[in-house]
């Protein structure tokens, strides 16, 4: 099928007013990705949990600042460890609210929103090691927090990367994970990385220009940086795996997922049709954004109550 006709009417106007990421420094990236996400939400799409609280967890080389989000639900409640997308160099607590928030609500789930360092000043493995540092810190604080048993992690994009990483190097811990249009597979040839590498907002170049931020200096890729090439990948947590159709990372997710159910990992996978890479925040323009959204938190919904 065709684009969104509302998520496409939103790419032609980031296409007349928006420069390219991969022609930005960091900082001027960093800068347009919050001017466009957080400068463009309005308080009617601001989605309503019980509370928002700024804390402080543990990183890889010290303290990160944190976001806990509680929903209108009574009783002991999973933990969800959610890491924002952004290619690992932009995105943090702000542009990620929105998401933080859905998945709370929807997911009847404690979410805690957690601002990794950010290449180049921090470049792999510091995201990863943020990453597993910060998930055991809420594994022991699971009391104070979600007040339940189950721990789960959550990301998009280069989040759901780091929170597929951290499901393998703690998969006796984590219960379950979302990962939402993730990176799992960073010098894979997949079709779709040609096929959606240009206009469906998420473009080969910026995604290179993140790599080379990232993970430039990277001689010897291995599941840290790309989960899909773990050896094992039996005895995962179960995991809700969601993909769009005019994404580049389309066809790396999905052929994670189906690895996952090779191995034996429960899993649901979604491909969201006429859907680009970032839908996730795209519901305020799209009818059909906010109901994969809905869709994809009731999946996870289940999967963490089940």
């Amino acid at each position: 099928m065709p684009v969104d006709p509302e998520i496409a009417g939103v790419l032609q106007l980031l296409a007349a007013v928006d420069q390219p990421v991969h022609e930005m420094t960091p900082r001027q990236a960093r800068d347009s990705f919050a001017a466009l996400v957080v400068g463009g939400r309005q308080p009617a799409h601001v989605v309503p949990v019980r509370s928002v609280e700024d804390v402080t967890v543990t990183g890889g080389a010290g303290d990160l600042a944190a976001r806990v989000y509680r929903p209108e639900e009574t009783g002991p409640l999973p933990t969800v460890v959610l890491f924002h997308g952004g290619g690992w160099v932009i995105g943090d607590l702000e542009t990620h609210d929105n998401m933080a928030r859905t998945i709370a609500r929807d997911s009847r789930a404690v979410v805690v929103s957690v601002d990794y360092r950010l290449a180049p000043e921090a470049p792999f493995p510091a995201a990863v090691e943020d990453a597993l540092a910060a998930t055991r810190w809420a594994a022991a604080h699971l009391d104070e927090l979600g007040g339940s048993s189950v721990l789960a992690v959550a990301g998009d994009s280069a989040g759901g990367n780091l929170a597929a990483v951290v499901a393998q190097e703690l998969r006796t811990e984590v219960a379950a994970q979302l990962l939402v249009y993730p990176a799992t597979d960073m010098l894979g040839a997949h079709p779709s990385r040609t096929e959606n590498g240009t206009g469906y907002f998420l473009e080969t170049a910026t995604m290179e220009w993140f790599f080379g931020h990232y993970a430039g200096h990277v001689t010897d890729v291995d599941a840290r940086l790309s989960p899909a090439l773990a050896e094992d990948l039996s005895g995962l947590p179960p995991a809700v795996v969601v993909t769009a159709e005019f994404d580049p990372l389309r066809d790396e997710g999905e052929a994670y997922a189906a690895a996952l159910v090779a191995a034996g990992t429960r899993v649901e996978a979604r491909r969201y049709d006429g859907m680009v890479h970032g839908f996730f925040d795209m519901g305020p323009a799209s009818a059909a954004a906010r109901a994969a959204v809905a869709e994809t938190c009731a999946l996870f919904g289940k999967v963490l109550h089940a």
